[in-house]
């Protein structure tokens, strides 16, 4: 289902305009758009990145490999699933794969920035692909699985997104994430990639149940 972020109503996910308050999304770059005012600056990453991303990720080693252990996640937890969103989906990249290993899935992409729905909606042009804002989540109960790879370590209120991700997801569905682990390994590319921190085995995470 759908969830207002104006009122907090739930509504079928074919609705575009939230029946109970009248609210709806806006359009940006022929994109739906949730969070519009962030959709050229929204922090945590630089837009021009995307044009670099998109000329390294398919002949990548770290990027292939990412991939493919994606997959194996997906084909060891939930090989059946049926609906999968990837919150922070830059490029396109990772939805690429996931579309070449589970055609029969229905994939949905989210990023902040309109710029990197551009490379990703050419890439995949039959995907539904929308701007939205990881801390306000237009989605209640929807998704099989979700994804968040590379994105929470860009985000100050990661436990925020966290809380949204376990309501965007179906009872029993899967969240698959990954994130740069160990401060010791920090240095100047994690701040030219806008990271704002690394995770530990023992960080302390709250619990949604």
């Amino acid at each position: 289902m759908k969830r207002c972020l104006a009122c907090d109503s739930h509504f079928e996910s074919s609705i575009m305009n939230y029946p109970a308050c009248g609210a709806g999304p806006a359009t940006v770059d022929g994109f739906c758009a949730y969070a519009p005012e962030y959709s050229d600056g929204g922090g945590g990453f630089k837009a021009h990145y995307f044009s670099e991303l998109a000329k390294l990720e398919e002949n990548n080693f770290w990027f292939r490999a990412r991939n493919k252990l994606i997959n194996w996640a997906l084909n060891t937890y939930r090989p059946s699933f049926c609906s999968f969103l990837e919150v922070g989906c830059g490029t396109g990249y990772i939805l690429s794969g996931i579309s070449k290993e589970f055609p029969h899935a229905t994939l949905y992409g989210s990023e902040i920035f309109s710029a990197g729905l551009d490379y990703s909606s050419a890439r995949l042009p039959l995907v539904d692909f929308m701007q939205m804002d990881a801390r306000k989540i237009p989605y209640f109960e929807e998704f099989d699985v979700v994804g968040v790879f590379d994105v929470l370590e860009h985000i100050e209120e990661d436990e925020a997104v966290l809380e949204q991700l376990y309501i965007a997801l179906r009872p029993k569905g899967v969240l698959l994430i990954t994130v740069p682990q160990h401060t010791w390994l920090w240095s100047a590319s994690d701040e030219y990639a806008c990271h704002v921190r690394c995770y530990t085995a023992t960080a302390s995470i709250k619990k949604y149940n």
